[in-house]
């Protein structure tokens, strides 16, 4: 049997970056958890891919459109890459929830899209990091074991206690990191 990859997806709002009940509408309001930039750049340090897969539906809303989008990415990259780290591939839906795609979570489209990009034939055994229980439902069908973090809306997830029962819990990305670098040592 093939070992997993060592691979892990990211959620973006609420597991990078600050979340907004709002939307997350400019480079201006994208603000970064700096333990979460650093944490990237430990796990690429350490030898592992790590990937964003991301649902944008403010884009089918009309708050802003997809060139919006991109300078939040770059400057997500180029926050990661000066702290040393590399996102391999980010992954974003930008439908909204009525619109039947195969990508928004907690459909796996999204997964798969990385899948395909990376060239893996798996993700049996990668990690999903999110703080919703999409992201964590996303993962489910993929094989990819599931983390929710308790930062952006992690703490109403958490609280609602309903489909958690296979994923780990952790107060922040950086958190999961420490603990997934202490077990692969």
């Amino acid at each position: 049997m093939p070992s997993p990859p060592k691979l892990v997806i990211l959620d973006r709002d609420g597991v990078i970056n600050h979340d907004s009940d709002d939307y997350v509408k400019s480079l201006d309001e994208w603000i970064p958890y700096p333990s979460a930039i650093a944490a990237i750049a430990r796990l690429t340090q350490a030898g592992w891919t790590v990937a964003v897969a991301t649902n944008q539906s403010g884009i089918a809303r009309g708050l802003y459109d997809e060139a919006t989008l991109a300078a939040m990415h770059r400057e997500l990259g180029r926050r990661v890459a000066a702290a040393g780290g590399e996102i391999a591939h980010i992954a974003y839906c930008p439908h909204g929830p009525d619109d039947g795609c195969d990508c928004r979570k907690p459909l796996p489209g999204l997964l798969e899209q990385i899948r395909v990009a990376l060239a893996l034939e798996s993700l049996e055994g990668s990690w999903m990091v999110g703080d919703s229980l999409r992201d964590l439902q996303a993962a489910e069908p993929l094989g990819c074991r599931p983390v929710l973090v308790r930062t952006g809306k992690g703490e109403r997830t958490l609280a609602k206690g309903e489909g958690l029962h296979h994923a780990l819990v952790f107060d922040d990305l950086a958190a999961f990191v420490d603990w997934l670098l202490h077990q692969t040592r």
